[in-house]
């Protein structure tokens, strides 16, 4: 059996394929030591810089103290401490949606969900560059699922009116795409999903804390929240923690305590995580200077890599996809990126499309303008080489 998995390691050597973990000495700031190396750090989701925040710290190493290190159970055993209630009214207050609840993580959340919400005569429709979690929930789902083209809007409503009549009709989509960048024509899903009676659910983690008002995400910056069945997003990217919540409707939270597997089969996060989370809540309305920070930073990126030559104007977010196509090469940029003193992670297939590897770009608040002119010479050097 050990020679099978030696082979397939091979093979994912051979196709340029192969991944590693790497060892990370000290805080995810934007100066890091990875593998023993200094480098600046333009591979992390966080976005707001508040992992690294003193309230945050102070806020968990307080839990700790009074609750302790675990949370006993799952939320249905004897693990919904008070804590959840706390984040879970900020988390709703933040979303304008009647009820909130906290899951274990993203990937949790998303499997979870769909296969709750969607079974045997429902369809799901999902967009074709969905995460990965949201396609596994898919999968788990009993319905069946129509993948329709990225972002088209057309096509997913002619498929709406060719679905089977009776069953529930769901559309799952990211607002902001987590490899990509861009933003989902939400708007325009929304007219679609009320015309042929679909419910919608987004998946807001990489909008959470960096669009709309105090960061509430794309659909409180469009005014579709009140329209939008099920907000999803993370507590473990821009706002620097871990976890995953739902903003809904009070009885589909109720409905979601009740036929949520991921939520009912699992721990409740430990009290330091949960405190964490509300502590950054609360930074999300106390400072908004990070997000005006952040906007900074992203629109100076965008304009250097622009000036660069390198095409980015899909991208409307943090997240600035330099696309190269090989896996190889794009392995190849990561490493003389990384030897500049750069760190910005290759992303290759199966997390994208064949041909379509990149090196995946993000912006934090919390880079300097130093830590940006150094990002752009680098770039500028190595691609010369190529």
């Amino acid at each position: 059996m050990s020679d099978a998995f030696t082979e397939a390691i091979d093979a994912l050597k051979r196709g340029d394929l192969y991944r590693r973990l790497r060892r990370v000495d000290g805080d995810q700031g934007p100066e890091i030591v990875l593998d023993g190396r200094k480098a600046l750090n333009f591979s992390s989701n966080n976005y707001l810089g508040l992992a690294t925040h003193p309230v945050l710290k102070k806020a968990a190493q307080d839990a700790v103290e009074r609750y302790g290190c675990g949370s006993g159970a799952s939320r249905l055993i004897s693990g919904n401490m008070v804590l959840y209630e706390e984040l879970e009214a900020k988390i709703a207050k933040l979303k304008s949606a009647a009820a909130a609840l906290v899951l274990n993580s993203g990937y949790q959340a998303n499997v979870g969900i769909m296969p709750a919400l969607a079974g045997e005569g429902d369809t799901i429709f999902s967009d074709a560059l969905n995460h990965a979690s949201i396609i596994d929930g898919c999968r788990l789902a009993r319905a069946k699922t129509v993948v329709y083209p990225h972002c088209d809007v057309g096509y997913l409503n002619d498929a709406l009116k060719s679905a089977p009549q009776g069953g529930r009709k769901l559309i799952v989509t990211e607002t902001i795409f987590s490899m990509d960048g861009d933003e989902a024509p939400l708007a325009d899903i929304v007219a679609v999903a009320e015309r042929h009676g679909a419910l919608i659910m987004i998946d807001e983690a990489h909008a959470t804390g960096v669009f709309g008002p105090n960061g509430a995400g794309v659909a409180a910056q469009l005014g579709l929240a009140e329209r939008i069945a099920v907000q999803m997003g993370t507590l473990g990217k821009a706002l620097g923690g871990f976890g995953a919540y739902v903003g809904c409707s009070a009885a589909l939270r109720e409905f979601l305590i009740n036929r949520c597997r991921s939520f009912i089969f699992a721990t409740a996060l430990p009290p330091a995580v949960l405190a964490a989370g509300s502590a950054a809540v609360d930074l999300l309305y106390n400072e908004p200077q990070r997000r005006l920070a952040l906007w900074h930073n992203i629109r100076a990126l965008r304009e250097g890599f622009r000036a660069l030559g390198f095409s980015i104007d899909a991208s409307e977010s943090q997240i600035l996809p330099l696309v190269i196509g090989d896996a190889g090469k794009c392995m190849a940029f990561a490493e003389l990126l990384l030897e500049k003193g750069i760190f910005v992670q290759g992303i290759r297939p199966p997390t994208v499309p064949e041909g379509t590897s990149r090196l995946r770009v993000t912006a934090m608040a919390t880079h300097t303008h130093e830590h940006l002119r150094r990002a752009l010479d680098a770039f500028e050097h190595v691609r010369k080489q190529f």
